[in-house]
């Protein structure tokens, strides 16, 4: 889809700031100019940004981990995946949140895309990269965090998702990417962590 010229779309900013600034997230109160020149508010989240990992065991099973997730009460099955430090890449993201996570370490990586999970309130995106030739570890994980790791093979995650059981979008997002990636519609390109350049 050509999406040509988008100024009869987009929204300019005027003024406002930060409502409030925690430990790594800030709240947005900006004032706007709408595309017809009459004024809005917008109120956002800015987010440094997120990678997710799907690792992809030799026998085709995939690592997962299930923690508890605060904001919405409950428990969670999710590919493994954290924010962005300062200065980092996301393949250097992935590595350390993989690592952390589920104690593995991978020989191949490949990057599928990003995405943004919220963009109507939040400037967060989500670099997802898949992970191969895995060698099992220890878990590395900070203190206060709790994550159980677990195994499912793509024909079982799929289930849970087609049940409504897979709320996390990351990780639907990587399942679907999965699929048809097996399928030959959509592509990945393999290469060892150092010949990835600066994704």
């Amino acid at each position: 889809m050509s999406k040509g010229s988008d100024d009869h779309l987009v929204e300019h900013r005027t003024g406002g700031g930060a409502l409030l600034s925690g430990g790594f997230l800030e709240v947005h109160r900006d004032n706007i100019r709408l595309p017809d020149g009459q004024p809005a508010t917008r109120e956002y989240i800015r987010h440094p940004g997120a990678v997710a990992v799907l690792p992809i065991l030799d026998d085709g099973r995939l690592v997962l981990v299930r923690q508890f997730r605060y904001p919405v009460g409950r428990v969670l099955l999710e590919c493994p995946a954290g924010k962005l430090d300062p200065g980092e890449t996301t393949l250097d993201c992935a590595r350390r949140e993989l690592a952390e996570e589920t104690g593995y370490t991978a020989r191949e990586w490949a990057f599928a895309g990003e995405i943004h999970n919220a963009a109507a309130y939040s400037s967060e995106s989500i670099w997802l990269w898949f992970a191969r030739g895995l060698e099992p570890g220890p878990q590395r994980l900070d203190t206060g965090e709790f994550v159980e790791v677990v195994t499912l093979d793509a024909t079982e995650l799929d289930a849970l998702a087609g049940r409504g059981e897979l709320p996390d979008v990351k990780t639907l997002w990587g399942l679907l990417w999965l699929q048809r990636w097996r399928a030959g519609a959509w592509p990945l390109t393999w290469a060892g962590a150092g010949e990835h350049g600066s994704l």
